[in-house]
């Protein structure tokens, strides 16, 4: 799965993403300000500009690399590339902040901290330590050139220290974040894949047997056309009954009138928005309603994981007037992306329409509703109402 099917622009997950980055702007900060005292105390302006130079090349490449730790949508490529910005400023910054005040301030140990800090945060376990070791060993060996390497190491390490603490629980609490959200939206896409092989083995079940039949018909018929016709002729017109029932068979599935229980249906969709962080409720009788409603329920639940940020969901079941209504209601409205594999809200309402029944949605103060009707009588009333009986969603919103 890749980081685009991950609904990032979650408001929940933009919040946590903008406290992240703050946090990570104070390290930054750190890294430009503590150099920047040393240059005062520089009185070559040579080596002021290029310890200026040096130190903001540093922190523009750690504002980057940071950026792009908090940043999953961004590519693999593009992380690296500003992991080694950030390694070539870190060594660049030797030469050209080192020696800018280093008579009356410790410059280059404000660097050296904050690189050690943050290699835990942008790098593996191994590189991560490889990378603070070559940090503190650099620091060791800029405090000796100065003459107080102990003062040096003592600066950088308390510096590594308050930066790893400071940025390191918001980074962590953002991955545990990310890894939710691309964990829901795995969900969503395995509760689509788990239905459409429910729609294969549906379709298996009802074709295999019959196209069996037919093969087996077809080459008798094929034996006895030179030796009698008429027996020729029978089977096949029973191939052709056999063709056409599995037609209809097949007709049935793809437009959902085979029978569901839309109780358990529910009750499963119940079962996966909870495990999705999303607080579902049952209301009212699910048991005998009509088996249309099973399809509904189920593009209503996709929409929900896949393009919603909804806390809630409730699902009700109200028997009136001779009619079942169903309705679908959450918190999380949003303006969906229709799905390459679902016909939509719109192709639900066609279906509803041939039996009878009607589909509307409906969004207000950032609830979006969902109501499937039907009439009792289902299909016949389909057949009485015929081409009269429309429904037209409102387009461009999903629950």
């Amino acid at each position: 799965m890749s980081d685009t099917d991950v609904p990032w622009d979650d408001r929940r997950v933009r919040r946590a993403r903008a406290a992240t980055l703050a946090a990570q702007g104070v390290t930054v900060a750190t890294a430009l300000a503590m150099p920047a005292i040393g240059l005062l105390f520089e009185p070559r302006p040579g080596w002021i500009v290029a310890g200026a130079t040096g130190t903001l090349l540093f922190a523009g490449a750690l504002a980057v690399a940071l950026y792009g730790a908090v940043t999953p949508w961004l590519g693999e490529t593009a992380r690296r590339r500003s992991l080694a910005s950030l390694a070539a400023a870190t060594v660049l910054s030797v030469p050209l902040v080192a020696p800018a005040g280093a008579d009356e301030w410790e410059t280059w140990s404000w660097i050296g901290g904050t690189a050690a800090g943050v290699a835990p945060l942008l790098l593996p376990r191994v590189p991560a330590a490889l990378a603070v070791a070559g940090a503190a060993a650099a620091t060791a060996g800029i405090g000796w050139w100065a003459g107080d390497p102990v003062l040096y190491l003592l600066l950088a390490a308390s510096l590594a220290v308050t930066i790893a603490a400071m940025s390191g629980m918001p980074v962590w609490m953002w991955g545990l974040l990310a890894d939710a959200q691309a964990g829901r939206a795995a969900q969503a896409r395995l509760a689509a894949a788990e239905e459409r092989l429910r729609f294969a083995r549906d379709v298996h079940d009802l074709l295999g047997h019959d196209l069996s039949v037919i093969a087996l018909k077809a080459e008798l018929a094929e034996r006895l056309a030179p030796v009698d016709a008429g027996a020729a002729a029978r089977e096949a017109a029973e191939v052709r009954r056999l063709a056409a029932s599995a037609l209809d068979g097949v007709r049935g599935a793809v437009h959902g009138y085979r029978q569901v229980d839309v109780a358990a249906q529910a009750a499963a969709i119940e079962r996966v928005l909870a495990a999705s962080g999303v607080r579902c409720t049952v209301r009212g009788t699910a048991a005998g309603a009509p088996a249309e409603f099973a399809a509904v329920l189920r593009e209503a639940s996709t929409n929900v994981l896949r393009h919603s940020r909804a806390r809630w969901c409730t699902i009700e079941f109200v028997r009136d007037g001779g009619g079942v209504r169903m309705r679908v209601a959450n918190d999380g409205a949003g303006e969906a992306v229709p799905d390459r594999r679902s016909s939509g809200l719109r192709g639900l309402a066609d279906r509803l329409a041939e039996s009878g029944g009607t589909l509307r949605t409906w969004r207000e103060d950032g609830v979006f509703t969902l109501e499937a009707t039907m009439p009792e009588t289902g299909r016949e009333a389909g057949r009485e109402t015929g081409s009269e009986a429309g429904a037209s969603p409102e387009t461009g919103a999903a629950g």
